[in-house]
């Protein structure tokens, strides 16, 4: 004799089973008989394992909180029982709605009836080939900055900066490094202020200021204790060229 066999729906969850169960046997949704739930519902798991089928643990969670449930109803104050039996009543009230939100929109649903070719993937070129007039970019590059050039002085705006480039005077630091050489010779030490007097080109007092730093790193020349003067490194090298400088000039 062959054992008897169940033919088991496949449900989405415990809520999915708890809607099929009161639809089956006609409970009002909104005034659930927990009792009689809990024994359909017990029911169904037990032919689950019967036919060794395994739930999943939000199952077994609802067979828990229905029993604690209906424990709590038997209380004498099963106020606890009727807030936890209003929230499962809600719950199940909210998916039945989205079910039913969910075949409706299944009905309407075309996707299966409308066929679109597929697109023919395009390798876009990101290289920029343009090109511009300056006056446009130096206008773009203000527009950025913040600062905005009127049409008509844009081109003297850009004359004005070609001829503030061209125009600046650039020193050289061994044309420094030779005046400092001469003004040693001329009186064995300088002051370094000295140097910059009259200097009033920021170029030239770059130059002069790496002069005397690739000097001093050299070896060639000293600074002073106090960072006031300047000498030769040999002082009696540098007495000997101031001599023969004054030598010469007589």
């Amino acid at each position: 004799m062959s054992g008897i066999s169940f033919k088991l729906e496949v449900y989405e969850g415990p809520l999915d089973v708890l809607l099929s169960l009161i639809s089956k046997h006609k409970l009002n949704i909104c005034d659930i008989e927990i009792s009689k739930l809990l024994e359909q519902y017990l029911l169904y798991i037990d032919e689950c394992h019967e036919q060794n089928l395994e739930l999943a643990g939000e199952f077994l969670e609802m067979a828990a909180r229905l029993i604690y449930i209906k424990t709590a109803s038997l209380l004498p104050q099963p106020e606890e029982a009727e807030q936890l039996k209003k929230e499962l009543e809600g719950a199940l009230i909210e998916y039945s709605l989205c079910k039913k939100a969910a075949a409706h929109l299944a009905e309407k649903y075309i996707g299966n009836d409308i066929f679109v070719r597929r697109q023919a993937k395009i390798k876009a070129d990101t290289t920029y080939s343009l090109v511009h007039e300056p006056e446009k970019l130096s206008a773009a590059y203000a527009m950025i900055a913040g600062k905005k050039i009127r049409p008509e002085n844009q081109k003297r705006h850009i004359e004005s900066k070609i001829n503030s480039v061209v125009q600046r005077r650039i020193v050289s630091v061994m044309s420094k490094v030779i005046r400092i050489f001469r003004e040693l010779y001329k009186s064995g030490e300088v002051f370094i202020d000295t140097l910059y007097t009259g200097v009033s080109d920021r170029s030239e007092r770059v130059a002069t200021f790496l002069a005397v730093l690739e000097l001093t790193k050299s070896g060639r020349i000293c600074i002073s204790d106090d960072n006031m003067r300047i000498y030769f490194k040999n002082k009696k090298d540098g007495e000997r060229r101031s001599w023969k400088s004054r030598k010469l000039s007589e």
